[in-house]
């Protein structure tokens, strides 16, 4: 029978265009409702979004890159989360590693204020050591008062002989739900990070449905065709406090 369109969905049609490729739409995923006039620009020149009287939250994602970090000064300027890098696992070796100012800028944003959540740079390989990422994540991160999620960021390594080249989407859709579930089951918010590309290619994501979204678009606005939580719009962000480029982030209330 024909059920009249839930608010939200979109009655086009049942392919979604990326690139040269016609994809199917996936059964029982939220599909993105942003609308595009709640975006606009402040007068630092980050975006904004507003959508029933609900503003979204101003965050940036940081690592040890961007060094030394005067976190009052970022507190002051109105963001308003932080996503600190735990660590990550080395390309070549496999390696799990701290991320050399962790302590440091969660110690600093906390201190000023911020809400925090982390991610994790993996390059699991299979569910063992997706499991190994979670379990060092969650070792690093316990005492510390996080209220923004914890995220799964796997990426393929460009021009480089990487351990991980050649993946296939199972897999990496496999490593992503053993880390999520065990963020998950210690009572924290798991979210999976991801570029169009990751999103649509690779990961299945009506296998990651309990899990939160981060999506990396670097665009005024995202025209990705799932929901996403979180916006990850731009790696050229300028904000007081920080030397150099930081990627900027929007976290949506619902």
């Amino acid at each position: 029978e024909d059920d009249p369109q839930e608010p939200g969905e979109r009655a086009e049609s049942p392919t979604i265009s990326y690139r040269d490729r016609e994809l199917p739409v996936l059964e029982g995923v939220a599909v993105n409702s942003y609308v595009s006039d709640g975006f606009s620009v402040n007068d630092r020149g980050w975006l904004t979004y507003e959508q029933d009287g609900k503003q979204a939250a101003i965050g940036i994602d940081v690592s040890a890159y961007q060094g030394e970090i005067d976190w009052q000064a970022v507190a002051d300027s109105g963001v308003e989360f932080a996503m600190i890098r735990v660590g990550y696992r080395g390309y070549s070796q496999g390696a799990l590693q701290m991320d050399e100012r962790f302590r440091e800028n969660m110690d600093g944003a906390l201190a000023a204020g911020l809400d925090v959540g982390v991610y994790f740079f993996s390059q699991a390989t299979s569910v063992l050591e997706a499991e190994e990422e979670a379990d060092f994540v969650l070792s690093a991160i316990r005492g510390y008062p996080i209220k923004y999620p914890v995220a799964f960021d796997w990426e393929f390594i460009d021009g480089a002989e990487a351990r991980t080249n050649g993946m296939d989407g199972d897999t990496v859709t496999q490593c992503a739900t053993a880390f999520c579930d065990l963020i998950s089951v210690a009572g924290y918010t798991p979210m999976v990070y991801f570029n169009q590309e990751l999103g649509y290619l690779f990961y299945q994501l009506d296998q990651l449905d309990a899990s939160q979204f981060w999506l990396a678009e670097y665009d005024t606005k995202p025209d990705f065709f799932y929901d996403f939580e979180m916006w990850q719009y731009t790696h050229t962000g300028a904000v007081p406090g920080i030397q150099g480029n930081v990627d900027l982030n929007l976290a949506f209330r619902r």
